[in-house]
C-alpha cells in the first residue's frame, strides 16, 4: 500500500518536469487548421499530438500514434481490463490577443499561476493525470490492469478523432475525462449544434466570432452607415471601438456552457445594425428572437429541469458573404429535454424568417448515477485529500469526452472555488491547486486499478 505522504513526496519531485512539459506543449497554437496527409486537424494540432506522446514515453508509457493522425494514446499496466483517461490536446483561438497580459503561447509562470491557452482546457488537467500516474509508477505499483491515456485532437470541434478512435481500438470499461471540475461531473447537457442560412440581399459583406463553443467577445464591422451603428451602440450604450473604417463591438468571452456569464458581442452588433435601420434574415431574427437573452426563451419558453438546470443558446459565429448571411448557434440541452421538441421549435421560428436550419454537429446528453461504483470510487479518492464531504457530485452544460464512450465521467482538474478561465483571455491554472489534483488523480487511479 502506499500512503498520501509517499505520494505528495513523488509528486513533490516531479512538479518542475511537469510545469516544464506543460510550457512545451502550451507553446504550441493547436487550434484547427486546414487539413494535410496524416494531419486532419492541421500541422499544429499534429505536433501538440506528438509532443505529448513523446512526453509520455519519456515518462515510461508505451505509446501509439494513429496513422492517420486523428488521435494517440499511452498506457502502462497489463490485464484485459483498462481504465481509460480521455484529454485533449486542441484548444479555442486566442480571441482578443489585447485582452491578454501574456503571449497566450508562452506558459508563462508568474505569482503561483501559469498563463496559456490550454493551460486549463485540457492540456493541463490531461498532463496532471499523467504525471500522478507517474508518481505511482515510480513508487512501485502494480498496474493489474491497463490504465490508458487516450488524447483527442477535435475536441473543441466536431470530436472526429474520437469518432476514430471507436470505430479502431478497444474502449476502455470505466475512466474519466479531467476536463471540467471537481467533485465530479455525474450529468452533462445535450450539446446541439446548428446552422441557420438565409440567402443575402443587402450589401452587408462581414464575418464575427471565431468558435460556436465560445461567447464572442468581440465584432467587427467594416460595412456601411457606421455613423449610424455608432449612434446606435451609444443609444443601448454597448461599448465599442471605432477606428481604420471599422467599427468593433465587444462583449465578454465565456464558455458556451456558461452564456449568461458572458456578453455577446455578435448579438449587440446585429441589435445594433437593426436600431441603425439596416434589416435582413439574420438580423431581424436575432434582433427579435435572440435579443440578449443566454437561455434562448424568446424561441423556446423557459426549458429546464432539476438535474442539469436551464437550456444554454449562443450564437458563436455570423457570416454574410454576397451569397448567404449564415449563423452558428450552439444549445446545450437539459438531460431530460428531448432533442427533438428544441429542434421542432427551432425550425419553425427559422421558417418565419426564411432562414433554413440544418445541423452542424449533437451529442446526446450523459448520465451516470450517484450510486454507480465509479462514481463512489472517484467522489472518495476527491474527499480524502480535500476533506470537502459536503459538495456532491454536479450536473454541467459542458460537453467533455465522458460521452464519447461508455461508463465515463468528468473528474476535475478546477475546484469548486476557482474561477473558470477556459476559452477566455488570461486562461490559468493555479501551480498548486494543480497539484492538489494530481494527489486526487493518483489516488483515484490506484483505487480504479485495484
Amino acid at each position: 500500500m502506499i500512503n498520501d505522504e509517499q505520494l505528495k513526496a513523488e509528486i513533490k519531485k516531479i512538479e518542475s518536469d511537469f510545469h516544464e512539459d506543460l510550457a512545451s506543449l502550451v507553446a504550441i497554437p493547436s487550434i484547427l487548421e486546414e487539413k494535410k496527409a496524416g494531419m486532419p486537424f492541421g500541422e499544429n494540432i499534429d505536433l501538440a499530438l506528438r509532443t505529448v506522446l513523446s512526453i509520455s514515453a519519456d515518462l515510461g508509457f508505451k505509446t501509439y500514434r494513429d496513422p492517420d493522425g486523428y488521435y494517440g494514446y499511452a498506457e502502462v499496466g497489463e490485464g484485459e481490463e483498462m481504465i481509460g483517461i480521455l484529454g485533449h490536446i486542441d484548444v479555442v483561438p486566442s480571441g482578443n490577443i489585447g485582452l491578454w497580459n501574456t503571449d497566450p503561447f508562452e506558459g508563462v509562470i508568474k505569482d503561483g499561476l501559469m498563463f496559456g491557452r490550454g493551460t486549463s482546457d485540457d492540456k493541463g488537467p490531461t498532463l496532471a493525470a499523467l504525471f500522478a500516474t507517474k508518481a505511482l509508477m515510480n513508487l512501485g505499483v502494480e498496474f493489474t490492469k491497463r490504465v490508458r491515456f487516450i488524447f483527442g485532437t477535435d475536441e473543441e470541434n466536431l470530436w472526429r478523432c474520437m469518432d476514430m478512435y471507436v470505430k479502431k481500438e478497444e474502449a476502455p470499461q470505466m475512466g474519466f475525462t479531467p476536463d471540467s471540475t471537481f467533485p465530479l461531473v455525474y450529468a452533462e447537457k445535450g450539446l446541439l449544434q446548428v446552422i441557420l442560412e438565409g440567402e443575402n440581399k443587402t450589401d452587408l459583406c462581414f464575418e464575427a466570432g471565431v468558435a460556436l463553443n465560445a461567447v464572442p467577445d468581440q465584432a467587427i464591422y467594416h460595412g456601411t452607415r457606421q455613423d449610424d451603428l455608432i449612434k446606435a451602440l451609444d443609444k443601448r450604450e454597448f461599448p465599442y471601438e471605432s477606428h481604420d473604417n471599422e467599427v468593433i463591438v465587444l462583449g465578454k468571452a465565456a464558455h458556451a456552457m456558461a452564456t449568461e456569464q458572458g456578453v455577446n458581442a455578435v448579438n449587440r452588433l446585429l441589435i445594433a445594425l437593426k436600431d441603425s435601420g439596416q434589416t435582413s434574415k439574420l438580423i431581424d431574427f436575432i434582433a427579435a428572437k435572440v435579443k440578449e437573452n443566454p437561455y434562448g426563451e424568446e424561441i423556446f419558453g423557459t426549458l429546464e429541469d432539476a438535474i442539469s438546470g436551464k437550456l444554454k443558446f449562443n450564437v458563436g459565429k455570423v457570416i454574410f458573404t454576397n451569397e448567404y448571411e449564415r449563423i452558428m448557434i450552439d444549445i446545450r440541452i437539459p438531460v431530460t429535454v428531448p432533442k427533438e421538441a428544441v429542434v421542432k421549435k427551432l425550425k419553425s421560428i427559422a421558417k418565419d424568417y426564411q432562414l433554413t436550419y440544418k445541423e452542424y454537429d449533437y451529442l446526446k446528453s450523459l448520465y451516470i448515477p450517484k450510486e454507480s461504483v465509479l462514481v463512489k470510487t472517484l467522489m472518495r479518492a476527491y474527499q480524502d485529500v480535500t476533506g470537502d464531504i459536503e459538495s456532491e457530485p454536479i450536473s454541467s452544460g459542458g460537453a467533455t469526452y465522458a460521452r464519447a464512450m461508455d461508463n465515463l465521467v468528468a473528474f476535475g482538474a478546477s475546484f469548486p472555488e476557482q474561477t473558470a478561465t477556459e476559452h477566455q483571455p488570461n486562461e490559468q491554472i493555479e501551480l498548486e491547486k494543480i497539484s492538489t489534483a494530481m494527489l486526487i488523480y493518483a489516488k483515484a487511479i490506484f483505487a480504479l486499478i485495484n
